[in-house]
């Protein structure tokens, strides 16, 4: 059985695609890197933490000579079991997947070090009669240090609604499965959910402040553009991927959103 929570100390663990749907937590120690997630570059330093829910939407990484880290890897069911029932969840999530790094002040750095170092040590004692449970509550409390770092930075309080929060989380793990590469309108995630549509955009704006339109689109483009990179893919494979209609619509709908046609994108 694979294992649901691993640790580990190098970067170059990113590569490895055992893991590549785990949801990933880096925290530098030393040194700085740049890691690029959703075609964008961002740059890690000592004290920066990196949350990224799948390693296999990083597109690659650049390590200085004395970069040093620790990284938490948590399969998806394990980390569903782990993560508090805080409204605050969804929130955060949909925020780091837009900007997944961000910084710890000095006191929060040795906190959120702290809780690394209890995984690790739990991790080292399989032979506890209670190992699921140590570890279960090990990656809870970091989570939790980690929600209110996130919060206290963005200035965001739970107050959502436990409902509205419920509904926009089950709406993002239907576009993390990939239900866009087929259907890219509200109304199907809406008839899915139960709901009617415009509920469906208002509580996406009420949680998100982005519309059900937005992440849909924010989905399929990400997607677009990974695979346009991939020049083993012809159009025609891509077309058909995301059932477009036709060439000239799927083009149309990469100029829109990636403003230039997947010809000049691809170069």
């Amino acid at each position: 059985m694979a294992e649901n929570l691993i640790i580990r100390h190098t970067i170059d663990s990113l590569g490895d695609a055992a893991i590549s749907l785990y949801l990933t937590h880096i925290l530098c120690l030393e040194g700085s890197a740049t890691i690029t997630f959703n075609a964008r570059a961002f740059a890690i330093e000592k004290g920066g933490c990196c949350i990224i829910r799948a390693t296999q939407l990083i597109e690659g990484w650049k390590a200085s000579d004395d970069f040093r880290c620790v990284i938490v890897y948590a399969d998806p069911q394990f980390i569903e079991k782990a993560t508090p029932r805080s409204n605050y969840g969804i929130r955060g999530s949909l925020s780091l997947f837009n900007t997944p790094v961000f910084h710890l002040d000095e006191e929060e750095f040795e906190r959120c070090k702290e809780d690394y170092e209890h995984i690790e040590k739990c991790l080292a004692n399989p032979d506890h009669r209670f190992f699921e449970e140590v570890k279960l509550n090990a990656m809870q409390t970091l989570i939790l240090d980690l929600f209110d770092f996130h919060a206290r930075q963005n200035g965001q309080e739970d107050d959502i609604q436990t409902s509205s929060a419920r509904l926009m989380r089950r709406f993002i793990g239907m576009l993390e499965r990939g239900d866009y590469r087929q259907n890219r309108e509200v109304s199907y995630y809406a008839s899915e959910l139960c709901v009617a549509p415009k509920y469906l955009s208002e509580i996406c704006k009420q949680v998100s402040g982005e519309s059900a339109n937005y992440w849909i689109n924010r989905f399929t483009i990400l997607d677009i553009s990974r695979l346009l990179r991939d020049k083993q893919l012809d159009f025609v494979e891509i077309t058909d991927l995301f059932n477009f209609s036709s060439a000239s619509y799927f083009s149309r709908y990469v100029q829109r959103y990636l403003g230039e046609t997947p010809s000049d994108y691809r170069g």
